[in-house]
């Protein structure tokens, strides 16, 4: 960074380490984005802190400096002045990012006179941001957005809801039928059935990544793994009930960020009782499938779940689907909208074939008729287009 007050040299380090990147921001939102982009462009050794410009400028004056600076002025009154005062405790070969709230022309013309790369207002885009990104790291442009992999959250209201199924039947989907490259996470660690469903044996391998996070490399993730199908690998594990076990959050983004190098779409089945520790996961890009069935107990949860998850932004959509209507235990649809607060985006009706596929796992869902005509919109959100395996008569009266 360099304007007419930058200081010349740093403050000797604290130890060895540099930081390639560090980032100061206060929104959830914006710390998933900026993770993505960091991770598309394979940016290793990262520090996130919660916080502002102040926080940089006490940190960055004891410690060296990394080569690229994000951070946030959000409710900063004079946020020229700050940038100037960070300057002088910043390496002038460090490239600086800025974000914040105000959307004002001579803002940005006064960040960029001061010597700052780039300026963004929020909610961040990830294409836009990862150019300014891009720019610094490698001089480069960014990656187009086709070639992004995708992060897929599907999150039960309430257990029995079918989020699993459908986590299982979308994810064989997309590997089997569109021929994309699939990984599959199942977080409920003592009692998740998405192996059972896809036949495949559980370990420990997943248990494993969430303790120790330093192991998680190519070659790790190569035997922990299991097929599902060839382009579809599998992570569960079936742990003891000691006590309860639920995943560690840091761990849990270190092994995302691996897995997005390989996959093209990451599905995670997120059990309800872990929301509330995955704060900074769940805000990633991605797309959150938030599966209900209709009974009055999930018109209740529905909504608390959504306020948790936050609302949509241009990197991260909350889809809710309405599993199994039309049985004895469910509301009428109009009755369960006026209950959670809104209409379902997505109603998949219960059918006896949906209920005896799923009984025989994966080798029954992939022939299920009525499943795979439910899930249409959910295939065709995810892949831009219409789906392989459904004709387009079956999706006329699907979409809203």
């Amino acid at each position: 960074m360099s304007d007419a007050t930058t200081r010349q040299g740093t403050t000797a380090p604290l130890d060895g380490a540099t930081s390639t990147a560090m980032v100061y921001v206060h929104d959830r939102d914006s710390e998933g984005v900026i993770r993505q982009c960091l991770s598309d462009l394979a940016v290793i050794k990262t520090e996130f802190k919660n916080g502002g410009i102040d926080n940089a400028i006490t940190d960055l004056a004891s410690r060296p400096s990394p080569r690229l600076l994000i951070v946030d002025v959000q409710k900063v009154e004079d946020p020229v002045a700050q940038v100037h005062n960070l300057a002088n405790v910043c390496d002038p070969s460090t490239g600086v990012i800025i974000v914040g709230e105000t959307n004002d022309i001579r803002l940005y013309r006064e960040l960029k006179a001061a010597g700052v790369v780039e300026y963004h207002v929020k909610p961040l885009v990830r294409a836009v941001f990862m150019q300014g990104c891009n720019v610094i790291m490698q001089g480069g442009e960014a990656l187009p957005a086709s070639t992004r992999n995708q992060i897929i959250f599907v999150v039960g209201a309430r257990p029995g809801s079918g989020a699993t199924t459908i986590a299982v039947a979308t994810a064989w989907h997309l590997a089997e039928l569109e021929k994309r490259r699939v990984s599959l996470l199942d977080l409920d660690l003592q009692f998740g059935d998405a192996a059972l469903q896809l036949d495949v044996t559980p370990s420990h391998v997943l248990m494993e990544a969430l303790e120790h996070p330093e192991r998680i490399d190519e070659l790790f993730l190569d035997r922990g793994m299991a097929a599902a199908a060839e382009r579809l690998g599998v992570m569960a594990s079936l742990e003891p009930l000691d006590e309860m076990l639920l995943p560690k959050e840091d761990a849990l983004l270190a092994l995302l960020e691996r897995l997005l190098q390989r996959s093209r779409y990451v599905f995670v089945d997120v059990p309800n009782a872990a929301v509330a520790g995955l704060t900074r996961v769940l805000h990633l890009p991605s797309t959150i499938l938030l599966v209900s069935s209709a009974s009055l107990v999930s018109a209740r949860d529905v909504p608390r779940l959504r306020d948790k998850l936050g609302p949509n932004s241009a990197e991260r959509t909350t889809v809710h689907i309405l599993n199994k209507t039309g049985t004895a235990e469910s509301l009428p649809e109009e009755e369960f909208a006026h209950a959670a607060g809104a209409p379902a985006d997505i109603v998949i009706p219960a059918a006896r074939e949906i209920a005896a596929a799923s009984r025989l796992g994966i080798q029954g869902l992939q022939k299920c008729a009525a499943l795979q005509r439910g899930l249409a919109p959910v295939f065709r959100l995810l892949i831009g287009k219409e789906p392989s395996a459904v004709r387009q008569p079956w999706l006329r009266g699907l979409f809203r």
